[in-house]
C-alpha cells in the first residue's frame, strides 16, 4: 500500500526549518570560536603586557643579573580572572628564579616582542608569553629569557558564558525561523488555496474555463486544468446528445413496429397467427418500456451532477402527468385521481429529471393495479414538498425498498408484469440528486404507496 506524499506546506515548513537549523548551529559554533579567539586575544594581551612589565624592570652589573620584580605584573594578571599565575627567568641558560620546570619555548631565538604557545603544566594547561632580553654582566652580554604563564579557567569561563548566549541566541533565531516558516508557507501556497476555492465554488453546470490571475508556476497547472474542462465539457456534451438521439430512434421504430403488428393481429384470422403477433406485441412492448427506462436512467446519471438550477410548479407536473397516464390508465379500466394540485408548490430543481421520477412512479402504479381500482396521486407541503403515489395493487411482498430500488431488481410478484427493474432506481436517485429521499411502503388495505420528498424553493 502507497503512502499518501507529504503536503506541500509540510514540505516547506520541514526545508526552512532544517535551512534555519543548520543556520542557527552555524551561528553557535561560529560565535562560540570567536568568543574563544577573543578571550584567548584578551588574555595573550594581558600576559604579554606583564611578561614584559617584569622584562623592563631586569638590569645587569658587574656582579650579575638583577631582578626586582613588580608588583604591577601580577596584579595586572590576577584583575581579569583568579587563575594562577606562574614565572621563570633564564640567564644565559640557568634559571635565577621562578619555576625552573616552566616549558620553554620551542623556537631557539625568541625575539623582544612575546611569543605566546600553550603548554601542559602542573596537571593544568597554561599559556605562556616569553620575552628575550640581553643585558651585559661585566661588559658581556648575556641573553635573558622571560616566560610568565597563566591557567585558562578564566578564559574558559568567558568562552563558556559566550557560548551559552550564543546558544540562546541561536535557539531564539530558531524559533522566530519556525514561525517565519509558517507565515511564508501559508504566503507561497495561499494562490493554490485561492485557486481551489475558486473552482470549488462553481456549482455542477459551470464549466467554463478557469481565468485568475496566477504565479507563473502555477499556469501549467491551470492549462491543464482548463484542457480538462474542456475535454469533459464536450464529452458531456456528446453524452447528452447521444441519448436523445438514442431515445429517439429506439422508441420511434418500436413504436411503429407495434402499431403494425396490432393491425395485423386485428386482421388475422389464424388463432395461431394471432398468438404470434400477441407474442410479438408483448415483446416489443417490454424492449420499449426498457429501453426507455435505461435511457430515462442515463439521463439522470449524466444530468445529476449538473442539475438545471430552475423553479418547477410540482402542481402544474403532477396534473400534466396524470392527464397524460389517463389514456393509459382508462385502458386498463383505472382511475387516476389528483389532489393538492390547485396551488402553486415551488421546488428548485431540473424539471426533466423529476418528470421522469414522477413518471415512472406513475407507470409502476399502473401497470400493478388491477382493474376497477384507483391510483391516487396527492401533492402536500410541510418542512418538505411531498408527492404521494398510490395503487391497489400487489404491493410489496414484504420485500424491502432497498433492494426494490437496487438496478435491475425486481419484486418477486412482479415476474409476469412487464418491466426493467429501473423505475424506482431512477426515483430514488433523482431524489437524492435534490436533497431529498424516497419512501415505499405497503398501503393499508392492500398495494404500495410511494413517497417523494423534495426541499421546497
Amino acid at each position: 500500500m502507497r503512502r499518501a506524499p507529504l503536503s506541500l506546506r509540510l514540505r516547506l515548513v520541514l526545508q526552512l526549518l532544517g535551512i534555519a537549523a543548520v543556520l542557527a548551529i552555524m551561528l553557535y559554533f561560529t560565535v562560540r570560536t570567536v568568543a574563544e579567539q577573543a578571550a584567548e586575544a584578551t588574555q595573550d594581551g594581558v600576559l604579554g603586557a606583564a611578561t614584559l612589565a617584569i622584562a623592563e624592570s631586569l638590569q645587569g652589573g658587574d656582579s650579575g643579573v638583577g631582578v626586582d620584580l613588580p608588583y604591577e605584573a601580577f596584579s595586572i594578571l590576577g584583575s581579569i580572572s583568579a587563575d594562577r599565575v606562574f614565572y621563570r627567568i633564564d640567564a644565559d641558560g640557568a634559571t635565577l628564579t621562578g619555576y625552573d620546570d616552566l616549558p620553554l619555548p620551542e623556537e631557539a631565538g625568541v625575539a623582544v616582542v612575546p611569543v605566546f604557545y600553550t603548554r601542559p603544566f602542573r596537571d593544568t594547561e597554561v599559556r605562556i608569553a616569553a620575552v628575550a632580553r640581553m643585558l651585559l654582566v661585566a661588559r658581556e652580554p648575556v641573553p635573558v629569557l622571560v616566560m610568565v604563564a597563566q591557567t585558562r579557567q578564566g578564559q574558559e569561563a568567558i568562552a563558556q558564558r559566550v557560548a551559552q548566549r550564543a546558544a540562546a541566541i541561536g535557539l531564539g533565531s530558531f524559533a522566530l525561523a519556525a514561525a517565519l516558516s509558517l507565515l511564508t508557507a501559508g504566503s507561497v501556497l495561499r494562490p493554490i488555496n485561492r485557486l481551489a476555492d475558486a473552482v470549488g465554488r462553481r456549482g455542477p453546470q459551470d464549466l467554463r474555463s478557469v481565468d485568475r490571475p496566477t504565479p507563473a508556476e502555477l499556469r501549467p497547472l491551470v492549462t491543464a486544468l482548463n484542457g480538462f474542462i474542456a475535454r469533459l465539457r464536450g464529452a458531456l456534451n456528446r453524452t447528452e446528445t447521444f441519448i436523445a438521439e438514442a431515445a429517439h430512434h429506439i422508441r420511434t421504430p418500436l413504436a411503429t413496429v407495434r402499431a403494425r403488428a396490432e393491425i395485423a393481429l386485428r386482421q388475422s384470422k389464424s388463432e395461431e397467427m394471432r398468438a404470434t403477433l400477441r407474442a410479438v406485441i408483448r415483446a416489443v412492448e417490454e424492449s420499449s418500456r426498457s429501453a426507455g427506462q435505461l435511457l430515462d436512467h442515463a439521463t439522470v446519471v449524466a444530468r445529476t451532477d449538473r442539475l438545471a438550477d430552475e423553479k418547477v410548479d410540482l402542481a402544474k407536473l403532477v396534473a400534466a402527468q396524470a392527464d397524460a397516464f389517463r389514456p393509459t390508465a382508462e385502458l386498463r379500466d383505472l382511475t387516476i385521481h389528483h389532489s393538492g394540485t390547485d396551488r402553486p408548490v415551488i421546488v428548485q430543481g431540473d424539471r426533466a429529471l423529476i418528470e421522469a421520477a414522477l413518471r415512472n412512479l406513475i407507470d409502476n402504479a399502473i401497470k400493478y393495479s388491477p382493474p376497477e381500482t384507483s391510483v391516487d396521486l396527492d401533492l402536500t407541503t410541510g418542512a418538505e414538498a411531498l408527492i404521494e403515489v398510490a395503487d391497489r395493487g400487489r404491493g410489496l411482498s414484504g420485500q424491502a425498498q432497498s433492494k426494490l430500488t437496487q438496478r435491475f431488481i425486481r419484486g418477486e410478484n412482479a415476474g409476469d408484469i412487464i418491466g426493467s427493474g429501473l423505475g424506482l432506481t431512477i426515483v430514488a436517485e433523482v431524489a437524492v440528486a435534490h436533497g431529498g429521499h424516497f419512501d415505499l411502503t405497503e398501503r393499508e388495505g392492500g398495494g404500495a404507496c410511494a413517497r417523494l420528498y423534495l426541499p421546497l424553493a
